[in-house]
């Protein structure tokens, strides 16, 4: 038996037949996640360092109508498949937006930039929104980085804790001139978004199958927040007033104050609709907890 190797140095492509496992491993690994095609994933520095691409029948075993390389380009091929399903599954309308072959290209180069670290795919598509925007590539590149964040957001709030909602009972034992120095906590699966193009409305209109009046990916600002009930993701399309007074009361600020913040942001406001607004929200079940002065009741 051989001592050990040196420290810091690799050692080179050992028999193909003599290959540990954890050298499998790495080759199998390398060769199916490469994003060139199969002689170029066989012949990388990676699978090359563990297995000679020419002597690839001493690891992978032909089949009648196969070749070794043949059965591993069947993994290779795969793979890139699986990732496509996987970020399509969660950015069905950049898809739809792009197309199939734009958006294999933009998965083809995003899973090489940020390749599966899981066993799950559950959030492989996590850094897609800022690689778009950093890329700068894509056709409307703005418009398709906020769809991305707008889809991820929904996957995000799907996978968020399910909190319970305050109930009616709750909402109604709250004396009315308490509510004024009333602090709101948001359920979990809830998030807050600002956009300058309307995706909230493309992701709409997608969902809808109503292809005749997908809106124009130009500049228009849209305010969405996007929360969960009983595992079902809503959306809520938001006016910049709305928008303004969840902001202040997700931030912490009582209800009275943050009506007050949300008609100074926003001219020409009237409070009682921003009220009838917040009525709506919590009996939707946006809030799971209303906190009050200790001199209240």
């Amino acid at each position: 038996m051989g001592g050990p190797d040196r420290p810091g140095i690799r050692p080179g492509p050992v028999k193909p037949s003599e290959l540990p496992l954890d050298g499998l491993q790495r080759w199998m690994h390398s060769v199916v996640a490469h994003p060139g095609d199969l002689e170029e994933a066989l012949s990388g520095d990676e699978a090359r360092a563990e297995v000679d691409p020419e002597r690839i029948e001493q690891v992978v075993l032909p089949a009648p109508d196969l070749t070794p390389a043949d059965r591993v380009g069947i993994y290779h091929g795969m793979y890139f498949l699986r990732m496509y399903d996987a970020l399509a599954s969660d950015y069905y309308a950049l898809e739809h937006f792009l197309g199939e072959q734009a958006f294999g290209e933009l998965v083809r180069d995003y899973v090489a930039a940020h390749p599966s670290r899981s066993f799950s795919l559950n959030r492989l598509g996590d850094h897609l929104p800022w690689f778009i925007r950093e890329r700068g590539r894509l056709t409307r590149n703005g418009f398709c980085a906020e769809l991305a964040e707008l889809e991820l957001a929904v996957t995000h709030v799907f996978d968020a804790e399910e909190t319970p909602s305050l109930t009616p009972e709750q909402i109604a034992a709250v004396h009315h001139e308490a509510w004024y120095d009333a602090v709101l906590e948001p359920i979990q699966a809830f998030r807050l978004h600002a956009f300058r193009y309307p995706v909230n409305a493309y992701l709409q209109s997608v969902k809808d199958d109503d292809h005749e009046n997908h809106p124009a990916p130009r500049r228009r600002s849209e305010w969405v927040g996007i929360y969960r009930r009983h595992y079902s993701v809503y959306r809520l399309a938001l006016a910049r007033e709305e928008h303004a007074l969840l902001e202040e009361l997700v931030a912490g600020r009582p209800l009275g104050e943050a009506l007050g913040a949300a008609t100074r942001r926003a001219a020409a406001v009237d409070p009682a609709k921003l009220l009838v607004s917040f009525r709506e929200w919590a009996a939707a079940g946006l809030f799971r907890r209303v906190r009050l002065p200790a001199s209240q009741p």
